[in-house]
């Protein structure tokens, strides 16, 4: 049997890196702030628009739309023709408590 691998490469300016990038910067916010706290979110982009979702359970406060606007602009999308930039792009937050069915099995038997 022959088998095909292909694979992707993106650099940093790419949406998927973007998303990643952010994701990755709320975990690091929440953990800064409380080394207890869970983060179970995505990102993901469109022309113009950021969205963050997900679940967290932490006692400290991270300002989504803040957090992802200067990652946005410490990349670089930073001019309004080129259909995407820091300042005009909407930021949607949906981000929700720990479900108390996932946080009965972290609190009590920890995450794996």
């Amino acid at each position: 049997m022959r088998t095909f691998f292909a694979s992707e490469s993106v650099t940093e300016g790419h949406p998927d890196k973007m998303c990643d990038l952010i994701s990755d910067s709320v975990l690091d916010n929440v953990l800064a702030c409380d080394k207890k706290g869970r983060v179970a979110c995505e990102s993901l982009t469109t022309r113009g628009l950021v969205m963050v979702a997900g679940e967290i359970t932490t006692n400290c406060y991270v300002e989504m739309p803040r957090l992802v606007r200067n990652l946005i602009k410490d990349i670089g999308y930073d001019d309004p023709e080129m259909g995407f930039d820091y300042e005009s792009c909407g930021v949607i937050t949906a981000i929700q408590e720990q479900s108390p069915d996932i946080a009965l099995g972290v609190d009590t038997g920890g995450a794996g």
